[in-house]
């Protein structure tokens, strides 16, 4: 009776899926096991909900549409709360971010393609537009990435004294500007363009280049270098 008491213990705590890590290796753990360690327990003190498995129903078992649910809505579920919304987030976009690295065979950017892929990974699940600008030294390798302005459904806004400042600290002579257009219409807005020109113009004073601006969808990319914009 001892050593069933010691194993419900260990179910309730959520440690029965750590020492299966300890294992197996995290290769080895289901989905619902791996959410249930980022979760911290296995069941809420009522012990009638599972976090892990409703969290799980709610994006109808797929880790693609677990990655869309809002913090708002995982922190909804009994036994999560926002503390373990906001772990789960960020697990989530370790992830993102670990896919978008690898989609970059070599930290060279040589193409418009090779953009469109690395933010296609990095920005898949975002149902809001992020603009995103990648800082190149002279041979045109990657030496910093960042978010620079998050939006709403339809736009974002970016300042460019503030990319501009930034690609100064980096030491960086090229800029990539890049953003998502969640709606899936590739075609940049006038807004685009407008920021497009200013940031290339402002750049020039400083002897940085804006090699390109790539705007993403789910099924595409447009790049303002292949269209002959810039």
């Amino acid at each position: 009776m001892a050593l069933m008491a010691g194993r419900m213990a260990l179910l309730e705590t959520g440690d029965l899926p750590v020492e299966r890590l300890k294992g197996l290796g995290p290769i080895g753990l289901s989905d619902h096991e791996l959410l249930a360690i980022l979760i911290g327990k296995g069941r809420t003190n009522g012990g009638d909900v599972d976090p892990a498995k409703e969290l799980l129903s709610r994006s109808r078992n797929d880790l693609v549409e677990l990655g869309r649910l809002s913090l708002k809505s995982m922190a909804g579920v009994r036994g999560v709360g926002i503390g373990k919304a906001a772990v789960i987030a960020a697990a989530l976009e370790l992830g993102r971010r670990r896919l978008a690295m690898q989609q970059l065979e070599k930290p060279v950017m040589k193409d418009s393609a090779s953009v469109a892929r690395f933010l296609q990974a990095r920005l898949r699940d975002h149902t809001h537009e992020v603009f995103v600008v990648v800082f190149l030294n002279r041979a045109n390798r990657v030496i910093h990435v960042e978010v620079v302005s998050v939006g709403g459904m339809t736009g974002t806004v970016a300042d460019p004294r503030v990319i501009v400042r930034r690609a100064l600290e980096e030491e960086a002579v090229g800029l990539i500007l890049c953003h998502n257009h969640p709606s899936g219409n590739l075609r940049p807005s006038s807004s685009d363009e407008d920021l497009t020109y200013r940031l290339r113009d402002g750049c020039r004073l400083f002897d940085i280049r804006v090699l390109d601006h790539v705007i993403v969808g789910a099924e595409g990319y447009f790049s303002f270098s292949d269209e002959g914009l810039l």
